[in-house]
C-alpha cells in the first residue's frame, strides 16, 4: 500500500508515502462476512431512514452524536448534553470544546448541501475543512488550505524523527489527492463500503491539512455513503464506534502503513459499519415510539402541544424562547405549553441562562434514548 522513503536536505526523515488506491481487490473469507453482515445491516437502517415518520426529526440528534464522538476522538470533552444545551441555549465561547462540535454539525450541513450540486471533489473538502476549523483550536493552521509543511503524528520531541507516523510532504500530495478524488467519483469494481473504507484510510494517511485530518476524514466517510446512495440521510454515526475503539482504530490504519494490514483494517470498518447502523436502526425506532406516545397524549383539537414534543425530538434542551419563536406565539402561550409537559413528566428544568436567568428544560427520556448514558443528565 506504500513505501517508507527518507528525504535529502532539510527533509531528512523518514516518512510514509502511500500507493494510489486499488481498483481491484480479492476479500478474504473474513472480509466477506464482514461486508455482508455490514451491507445487511445498513441497508435495515437506509429503510427504516425511509420509512420511519418524520425520520428528519432524527437527523439533528443523531449528527450531533457523531460530531461529539468524532471530536473526542480528538481529545475535546464536550458531552452530547452540553452540545444540546448550548444550542438551546445559544451559549457557546469560541475557542471552547461545544464550539469544535458546532462546527463539526456545520462543517456536516455544508458537505451534504454542497453535494446537491457538485461531485464529492477537492474543492468540497476544503470548504468543509474551511468551516471546521472555524474559531477553534487550530484555526491558525490555515482553515480550508492544504498544507505546504511537514505534518507527523505521535511525536514526544514535537519533531519528525521519532513521530509514530509521517505522512506524505506537500510536494507527494497532489497526484495521490487526484487520484482520491477520482476514485470517489468513478465506478470501480469493488462493493460500496469496501470503497468507503479504502477512501477512509487513503485520505487519514495523505493527511492533507496541519489540523483536523481525523476529523474531516469521518467526515468524508458519510459524504460518500450518501453520495452513493446507500444512505437517504445521515443516520450512520461511525464516530462512536471509533471513539469506542481509538486505539483499535489507529492501530488498524498504522498496520496497513507498516505491515500491509489492509484486510484487518477493511474487517474492522465493516464491523464499525454493521453495529453502529444496528444501533442507529434500534435508536430509532426507540425515538419514534416515544414521540407517537408523545404526541397521542398530547393530542387535542387546540392544542399545540404535539409541535413541542417535535421540538425535544430534534433537541431535548428547550426554552421558553425557542418554543415562542418556533411556533410564532406569546411568552406566556410558550410558557404554557412547556409546563404541561413538565406536568406530565416529561421535560424537568435544569437551571438558568442568559441576562435575567431565563429557564431551560431537558426532556430526560428522550436524551436518554439519544444517548444512552445517564451521565449525560447530571
Amino acid at each position: 500500500m506504500g513505501r517508507a522513503v527518507k528525504g535529502p536536505g532539510r527533509w531528512g526523515f523518514y516518512r510514509y508515502v502511500p500507493e494510489c488506491l486499488p481498483r481491484k481487490l480479492a476479500l478474504d473469507s473474513t472480509t466477506v462476512l464482514a461486508l455482508s453482515k455490514a451491507d445487511t445491516a445498513l441497508g435495515r437502517l437506509a429503510g427504516a431512514g425511509r420509512l420511519l415518520p418524520n425520520p428528519h426529526l432524527l437527523v439533528g440528534p443523531y449528527v450531533t452524536a457523531e460530531a461529539v464522538a468524532s471530536s473526542r476522538i480528538e481529545g475535546t470533552q464536550a458531552s452530547l448534553s452540553d452540545v444540546f444545551e448550548a444550542n438551546a441555549t445559544g451559549r457557546s465561547t469560541p475557542g471552547s470544546d461545544v464550539l469544535e462540535v458546532q462546527n463539526y454539525i456545520a462543517a456536516m450541513a455544508t458537505g451534504l448541501r454542497q453535494l446537491e450540486d457538485m461531485p464529492l471533489c477537492l474543492r468540497l473538502i476544503r470548504d468543509v475543512h474551511a468551516v471546521l476549523m472555524s474559531g477553534v483550536r487550530g484555526q491558525e493552521r490555515r482553515p480550508g488550505e492544504l498544507r505546504t509543511s511537514p505534518n507527523w503524528i505521535g511525536s514526544s520531541t514535537d519533531t519528525p524523527e521519532d513521530a509514530a507516523f509521517v505522512p506524505p510532504l506537500p510536494d507527494e500530495m497532489g497526484p495521490l489527492l487526484g487520484d482520491l478524488e477520482q476514485f470517489l467519483n468513478e465506478d470501480a469494481p469493488l462493493p460500496v463500503l469496501v470503497r468507503c473504507a479504502l477512501a477512509h484510510y487513503q485520505f487519514e494517511t495523505i493527511h492533507p491539512f496541519l489540523d483536523g485530518n481525523g476529523r474531516l476524514g469521518r467526515l468524508l466517510a458519510v459524504f460518500y455513503l450518501v453520495q452513493q446512495q446507500l444512505l437517504p440521510q445521515p443516520l450512520l454515526y461511525l464516530s462512536a464506534y471509533f471513539e469506542q475503539h481509538r486505539s483499535e482504530y489507529y492501530d488498524h490504519l498504522q498496520a496497513v502503513r507498516e505491515r500491509g494490514q489492509l484486510q484487518e483494517w477493511l474487517q474492522f470498518f465493516l464491523t464499525a459499519v454493521a453495529v453502529q447502523a444496528g444501533d442507529a436502526v434500534a435508536r430509532a425506532e426507540r425515538l419514534s415510539d416515544v414521540r407517537e406516545r408523545y404526541r397521542q397524549e398530547t393530542a387535542t383539537s387546540r392544542s399545540r402541544a404535539p409541535e413541542v414534543v417535535d421540538m425535544i425530538m430534534a433537541n431535548p434542551y428547550i426554552t421558553v424562547r425557542q418554543v415562542q419563536e418556533g411556533l410564532g406565539i406569546s411568552q406566556p402561550g410558550a410558557l404554557n405549553l412547556i409546563r404541561r409537559l413538565e406536568g406530565l413528566g416529561w421535560l424537568r428544568q435544569l437551571g438558568t441562562h442568559g441576562r435575567g436567568g431565563r429557564a431551560f428544560w431537558v426532556a430526560p427520556e428522550v436524551l436518554s434514548t439519544i444517548s444512552d448514558t445517564s451521565g449525560d443528565l447530571q
